[in-house]
């Protein structure tokens, strides 16, 4: 008997030496995660221990207590057993299991021995419900197979030695062989009159051969390889699932002739469970592999080269349910050297979330690859969602990353914020603002999406996820985002290496979530120069998102090297975003990109809805307003207005003299 103690937020066990025997581990081979301790445990034990423990949390337990049995070094298997004290915090939230472990083999022993004594021949009744049981959590043909040698050597089926072969488009293919591997018999022809597990799957009917003479007679090939290991009796069942055969399973015996009709039903039972368990095995792995290969179909099959930036993505299946969900992230070069990233989550976990997922990746690649503005491009994809025949919502944040400047305009929808890691290692969290998830903010008409404007240094990484990389059980969000900045800061310098160092933490806490991870760093060696083009709505009634503008210009100026310029730029781009709100009854957008041709430009444009064009007038020494045109007009070296469809753009452009050269000359007028 050993003690164990688990710290739920640093999800880490730790064991004493006696602890750690019952498990037959070594000091110095547990690694403190109790993934790590349930591989040491038989085949589906890990899953009903994590089930037992999980529910003990949610349900506000105290405590809880359960067997389970652990696969030795040599093999075998030992029973165990574990009671555990849930310590809570003031708000019930668990954080901390103190409890025991136990060796509970001669315990068991003792009880199935006066069990068996007791109920006699129904003894082998609680065989076939003790098999069923363990059944029940087969998610796989391996998981069957394990299941029965479990059982095999624990002795509940009292056979030396157990076979089991799938129907597979006219064969038999052995899956799970016996005493030792005999030339000739991997494949078999189910017509091939020479093997009994052709027999029983043409007839559909069990064989029992009732010593090694009939044995002999029957199967003459067969019995030259099985009578060196003294068999004396064997049953072979067909295991029928939905009125058509799926396998066969062989039990051999040795010291045992004939089968009582008590031992027959049983055995029939037990070949009964057993197909049906093999049956949904195989249907769930069809249906896994359907899934898998639907998931990456709709995930994009490779990331494009962005000039000026190193991306590192990755995609980690769900434990449960079909290993498939609605996670995806996405790369979308733009021009100008821009790139979008996405990263989003539809709701669910099964081939329609991956379905709804891949139509929701395309169309919100081509409003970006249109040229939207980030607001427009997660607008349009919620109006898309809405209008799909699907109940279901997904979050989902997009960025913008201009390379040349460093500007990234980010939108969030339901998501949760990035992190952004330094050129130190340091991460932090950048905050975003949001508005409501895709789907649900065209449903309730509220497709206004604030955008954000952010810088990404040179060497600084910015990090995109889904949930699925934070969110424990039992743990505050706050904590699992903690977890990750640290990880971050703790983790590789190379982006890939510290991707998998990621994904790998939620493999060690187990996570049941699936996940989409994506990893932007900036470098300027090869980042695009000149030609870039940056974009922001500014919005009626929004201060943020004038702040936000002028941060936009400030950014631009600098990466273009324009400084000599930067301050006549913000102060007419003020007055031109002012004088859209201000005379207009929608926002605005403001577009600035650099030309360079025939000279080097910095363009400014703040497009509107309104068709009314603007005129330059004198203002009156006491009047408030009539002088943001004047202004303009004296500080930008041309400037004009563009009717557009139903609006109209007023734009000016300054000239950007090299760095070092002074701005001189007059100024002009309209154009």
């Amino acid at each position: 008997m050993g003690i164990f103690d688990w710290d739920l937020d640093q999800s880490h066990l730790d064991l004493d030496d006696s602890a750690l025997a019952v498990f037959d581990l070594r000091p110095g081979e547990f690694d403190g995660t109790p993934s790590a301790l349930f591989a040491t445990v038989a085949a589906g034990e890990s899953e009903r221990m994590d089930a037992v423990v999980s529910q003990a949390l949610k349900s506000g337990a105290p405590s809880y207590g359960a067997y389970f049995r652990v696969r030795l070094r040599d093999g075998s298997l030992r029973w165990g057993h574990t009671q555990g004290v849930i310590r809570r915090d003031a708000d019930g939230r668990p954080y901390r299991i103190i409890g025991v472990v136990r060796d509970a083999t001669r315990e068991l022993d003792e009880f199935a021995a006066r069990t068996e004594r007791d109920t006699g021949r129904h003894g082998g009744t609680g065989v076939v419900a003790e098999t069923t049981a363990a059944l029940a959590h087969a998610r796989s043909v391996r998981d069957v197979i394990d299941v029965l040698k479990d059982a095999h050597e624990l002795g509940r089926f009292q056979s030396s030695s157990l076979v089991m072969g799938l129907v597979e488009a006219g064969r038999i293919r052995l899956v799970a062989e016996g005493p030792e591997y005999m030339p000739g018999t991997r494949y078999t022809r189910i017509d091939d009159p020479a093997y009994p597990m052709g027999d029983v799957v043409r007839s559909l009917a069990p064989r029992f051969i009732e010593s090694g003479e009939a044995f002999a007679a029957a199967y003459p090939r067969l019995w030259e390889h099985v009578s060196k290991f003294g068999v004396s009796s064997a049953a072979y069942l067909p295991l029928i699932a939905q009125a058509r055969p799926v396998g066969a399973l062989g039990l051999l015996y040795s010291g045992k002739c004939g089968f009582s009709a008590d031992e027959r039903n049983l055995l029939i039972a037990l070949g009964s469970s057993i197909a049906q368990s093999l049956k949904r095995a195989m249907l769930y792995e069809q249906e896994k592999d359907l899934a898998e290969n639907l998931q990456q179909a709709m995930l994009p099959r490779r990331v494009p080269s962005v000039p000026g930036a190193n991306i590192a993505v990755r995609y980690r299946s769900a434990r449960d349910g079909q290993d498939v969900g609605g996670d995806w992230y996405d790369v979308i070069p733009l021009p100008g050297g821009r790139v979008g990233a996405v990263i989003g989550d539809v709701q669910g976990h099964d081939t329609h979330a991956a379905a709804v997922m891949g139509q929701l990746r395309i169309v919100l690649r081509a409003y970006a690859t249109e040229g939207h503005t980030p607001a427009t491009v997660m607008a349009r994809a919620s109006g898309f969602l809405h209008e799909l025949d699907t109940d279901r919502f997904a979050t989902c944040t997009y960025a913008e990353i201009d390379l040349s400047t460093g500007v990234v305009q980010l939108v969030r929808a339901g998501h949760m914020d990035p992190l952004l890691r330094l050129a130190d290692g340091s991460c932090r969290r950048v905050p975003v603002l949001g508005g409501l998830p895709l789907g649900l903010s065209a449903e309730f008409g509220q497709l206004e999406y604030p955008v954000s404007t952010r810088e990404l240094d040179p060497g600084q990484t910015l990090i995109l996820y889904t949930d699925g990389l934070v969110e424990q059980p039992g743990s505050d969000l706050d904590d699992g985002l903690q977890a990750l900045a640290d990880l971050v800061h703790d983790g590789p310098r190379d982006l890939q290496h510290l991707a998998d160092r990621l994904c790998a933490s939620v493999e060690e806490r187990d996570g049941g979530d699936d996940v989409a991870l994506l990893l932007l760093r900036r470098r300027t060696s090869d980042a695009p120069r000149g030609g870039g083009r940056l974009q922001q709505h500014v919005a009626v009634g929004d201060p943020e998102s004038l702040a936000s503008a002028r941060h936009l210009i400030r950014a631009a100026v600098r990466a273009w090297g324009a400084e000599s310029v930067g301050d006549e730029v913000e102060l007419a781009a003020d007055e031109l975003m002012v004088n859209a709100l201000m005379h207009t009854e929608g926002g605005a957008l403001l577009t600035v990109r650099i030309l360079d041709a025939p000279e080097r430009r910095l363009r400014v444009e703040v497009a509107d809805g309104s068709s009314a064009l603007p005129r330059r007038r004198e203002a009156g020494d006491a009047a408030v307003s009539g002088r943001g045109l004047l202004l303009v007009d004296r500080l930008a070296d041309v400037w004009g207005v563009e009717p557009r469809g139903e609006g109209k753009a007023l734009w000016c452009e300054f000239i950007v003299p090299a760095r070092g050269g002074q701005r001189g000359g007059a100024r002009g007028g309209p154009a």
